[in-house]
């Protein structure tokens, strides 16, 4: 497919997360318009902000798109609602969580949507698996892998050998 390459950060802590996140990966990568071209192994990492909660379980998968960013937002929402996902309670427990951390490098300030992602340089939970794929991947003017090495990566453990768990 041609197009525009996005990447997609995948998680959740409530239910069987890796089911809804292999559900959701197995419905991007059947459109005609979407191609999942690689996935991050899977990673246990501990709650982020509101910390009295289970751990959780993430993931990065790179995908080629026609779709514009608002649509593609749309979409993963959408998906995200199929999963029972349910918006409460900010950094919350969840049953999937699908966020558009960037596409083909540009950068979006809109009120529904910002890019590059502007938490996900501060995050090495969303890191760690972004390198997986592509550590020399920019966000913000660095490199994931420039990041990731200035943030502790404590508790984060990965827990599939490879990135083709969702293929299962």
């Amino acid at each position: 497919m041609t197009g525009f390459r996005a990447v997609l950060a995948l998680g959740g802590n409530v239910g069987d997360v890796k089911g809804a996140m292999r559900s959701a990966l197995t419905a991007i990568d059947a459109r005609e318009d979407l191609c999942v071209a690689k996935v991050s192994k899977l990673y246990a990492t501990p709650p982020w902000g509101k910390t009295d909660q289970p751990d959780f379980i993430n993931a990065c998968a790179l995908v080629e798109t026609v779709l514009e960013p608002l649509p593609l937002l749309d979409l993963c929402l959408h998906i995200e609602r199929l999963h029972g996902r349910e918006r409460g309670e900010r950094w919350g427990p969840r049953t999937l969580d699908l966020d558009v951390i960037d596409y083909d490098g540009r950068t979006i300030r809109d009120e529904r949507l910002e890019l590059p992602h502007p938490r996900a340089a501060d995050r090495a939970f969303v890191l760690r698996p972004l390198a997986d794929l592509d550590g020399t991947l920019l966000l913000g003017g660095a490199s994931v892998s420039a990041r990731l090495a200035g943030l502790s990566d404590d508790g984060i453990k990965a827990i599939s050998q490879d990135g083709s768990w969702w293929r299962e």
